[in-house]
């Protein structure tokens, strides 16, 4: 544990800065106070006043004087050891950090529900791979309000969800638009139908998404008929509500471009909503107030790219 300061008295490293340390070394390496002052830029009388203060904050001396000739002290070697260390640790960082303009490395988090990291985001990832190689992608799989959360604590760098978000410290954009449909297997009834209303699922069995505002939204959309629907299941998994779908235990509403293998593969079909489409906004969400690196910007503009104003449908 570090002891307190005397009263009155300032620890050296409070004041000691790395001007003074490069000084110092300078005159150790030129043993010259006069040609020290020529290499720093300096009057020979600064350069002097620097040491005497560098002095007094180790309260001890640093030099040996012997006329025009200097050398160090025991504890101006022992300094003479530390300070070149401080300095080239000094040179590193700022080398480290120069070079992330150039080779951005690191880490981001991104927040984001499963279907969307599995049926949107792949092609935004691997891009983004090619372009910053040494930026290691981390997904924490989030539902929700959840994603929001994520990135209001700093949790996740960014977020991926369904708007809107409300939160006015977040930076919102669109950044992808589908649509939700009922989810048929391919020789149902509904299935050749244009477009369905809640009164013509009433004699079907449903499987809904546990939470979330496509669970809001259906809500809404079912509520002339809440109390006639008939609701199998609840699941939070976008392959499982598939599956149970394609294996009879149920329709189901899924966005479109989380199920385009499988009506594109004739298991699935995908019959809109009636009277109105019921329509999907992703956006990429990030606080307003969070500095971004190169690496950050990168991904931003990456999605852009790859997901801005995309409709699928």
């Amino acid at each position: 544990m570090t002891e307190p300061a005397e009263p009155g008295r300032r620890s050296a490293w409070q004041s000691m800065d790395f001007d003074q340390l490069h000084t110092f070394l300078e005159i150790v390496r030129l043993k010259s106070f006069s040609k020290a002052a020529q290499t720093c830029y300096r009057t020979q009388p600064a350069i002097s006043a620097q040491v005497r203060q560098l002095e007094q904050e180790l309260h001890t001396e640093l030099f040996e004087r012997f006329g025009s000739r200097i050398s160090l002290t025991t504890a101006g070697r022992i300094f003479a050891e530390y300070a070149e260390q401080l300095l080239d640790l000094r040179r590193r960082a700022q080398d480290s950090i120069a070079e992330l303009e150039t080779n951005p490395r690191g880490e981001l988090v991104i927040a984001a529900n499963e279907a969307t990291c599995i049926y949107v985001l792949p092609e935004v990832f691997s891009e983004y791979r090619q372009l910053f190689p040494a930026v290691q992608l981390q997904v924490n799989r989030s539902f929700g309000a959840h994603v929001v959360e994520a990135v209001m604590d700093n949790s996740a760098d960014f977020g991926l969800t369904q708007l809107p978000v409300d939160e006015k410290r977040l930076q919102v954009v669109t950044i992808h638009h589908d649509e939700i449909r009922l989810i048929v297997p391919a020789r149902h009834p509904l299935a050749g139908k244009r477009s369905v209303t809640p009164e013509d699922l009433v004699d079907y069995y449903l499987v809904l998404p546990q939470h979330g505002k496509t669970r809001a939204r259906l809500n809404d959309w079912l509520s002339p008929v809440m109390d006639e629907i008939r609701v199998s299941m609840e699941l939070d998994s976008t392959e499982m509500m598939k599956r149970f779908v394609m294996a009879g235990l149920g329709l189901s509403f899924l966005a479109v471009s989380n199920c385009r293998e499988e009506i594109a593969s004739g298991k699935l079909r995908a019959v809109a909503f009636s009277p109105e489409p019921m329509i999907r906004r992703l956006g990429l969400i990030y606080r307003k107030d969070k500095a971004l690196s190169k690496a950050a910007l990168g991904f931003i503009q990456v999605v852009l790219d790859n997901l801005k104003d995309r409709v699928v449908a």
